[in-house]
């Protein structure tokens, strides 16, 4: 995905109630079970069918790297989908979420105002209606661009424009994100 989609994901992976699996055997068990059947899991992975049941059958306990490491996204990305669903629910409805970055802000606004670009570290609570155009536009398959834009549209309505109390016209140009963290 991109940066503001996975920090959307780790977001919400934080309302997890347990940790997913440790080894690699209890993962690929998991991995059967939610795609119902072996070939699935192989064909997801990239490996044979037999590998998958030699992890399964706990007689291969320690997979290569790229392999651990597609293992574990796999399973944290249908790991406890009840939970995450109500996160994400809760986000959209009534919390909202909190956004920590630090990316570089430009500004379009009046003549004879500053509106140059420059880095900055921004940490601003967005309400739930910023929530849920997030996740409906993750749900949708948005580009990261697009996802840029609502957090710019957030970020601006809410810092730069404190709710419309002041600098009105004020549009947030929101590029070069180094990092973005997202609170629930």
């Amino acid at each position: 995905m991109g940066i503001i989609g996975d920090g959307l994901d780790r977001a919400v992976q934080q309302a997890f109630t347990r940790p997913i699996p440790k080894s690699a055997g209890a993962q690929m068990r998991y991995l059967v079970k939610q795609l119902k059947g072996t070939r699935a899991v192989a064909d997801l992975l990239g490996v044979s069918q037999r590998t998958v049941e030699r992890y399964v059958k706990d007689q291969i306990r320690r997979p290569r790297a790229d392999l651990a490491q597609r293992l574990e996204d796999a399973v944290r990305a249908r790991w406890q989908p009840r939970v995450r669903a109500q996160a994400r629910k809760q986000a959209a409805t009534a919390a909202g979420l909190v956004i920590h970055t630090r990316a570089r802000f430009g500004f379009t606004a009046a003549p004879g105002t500053s509106d140059d670009a420059r880095i900055r570290d921004l940490t601003v609570a967005l309400p739930p209606q910023y929530a849920a155009r997030f996740f409906s536009a993750q749900d949708a398959g948005a580009s990261e661009q697009q996802l840029q834009q609502i957090a710019a549209e957030g970020l601006g309505e809410m810092y730069f424009r404190d709710r419309g109390r002041r600098a009105h016209g004020l549009e947030v140009q929101f590029t070069d994100v180094e990092q973005v963290e997202f609170d629930l």
